[in-house]
């Protein structure tokens, strides 16, 4: 590398609008959420570089709360990079994600159970490790598709329901 290589570079972001300066090199990573049960939307910067920004974690946990009973827990922050890498993977960097269920209550967790057999008892949903989601104009089968090629957590898809869920727990996938 040579002077004019390091010269040239630096009037290439001076020139840039500011915007993208701010965010080009830094590796922010965004995320957009639509939960279906409280028609809430939120588009938040969750992460800049290597740095998780705790005013937008703690937004994040308020957004993913239990809405049957307002509880709220720490969301896994892990959680949110593998919904942006899904994202990524897929090539929708401006997608939304529609959520289905993001953290559930232990009162909650056993409503459903007695409701359903599909519902595990001692589900990630209760840790904040776990989210069930759909991508606006893309199949869930390619979002279940995109998770499972990362290799990192579980995937279950649930196609009759419309939906994948994703956690932070060891690798492992169900459903058809």
């Amino acid at each position: 590398m040579n002077r004019r290589y390091f010269l040239g570079a630096g009037l290439a972001v001076a020139s840039a609008p500011v915007w993208a300066r701010r965010t080009a090199g830094s590796g922010a990573k965004t995320l957009s959420l639509h939960h279906l049960h409280t028609n809430e939307r939120i588009n938040v910067t969750y992460r800049v570089g290597d740095h998780y920004q705790r005013s937008a974690l703690k937004r994040l946990n308020h957004f993913l709360r239990d809405f049957r009973t307002g509880d709220i827990t720490a969301i896994d922050p892990q959680l949110f990079d593998l919904l942006h890498d899904v994202k990524q993977r897929l090539g929708h960097d401006d997608g939304t994600f529609e959520i289905i269920s993001g953290y559930r209550s232990p009162r909650t967790n056993s409503m459903l159970r007695r409701a359903s057999s599909g519902v595990a008892k001692k589900s990630l949903h209760m840790s904040g490790k776990a989210i069930d989601v759909r991508l606006k104009e893309t199949s869930t089968r390619n979002i279940r598709d995109a998770a499972v090629s990362l290799s990192r957590g579980g995937v279950g898809f649930y196609p009759r329901s419309d939906f994948v869920h994703l956690d932070t727990g060891r690798v492992r996938r169900w459903g058809a």
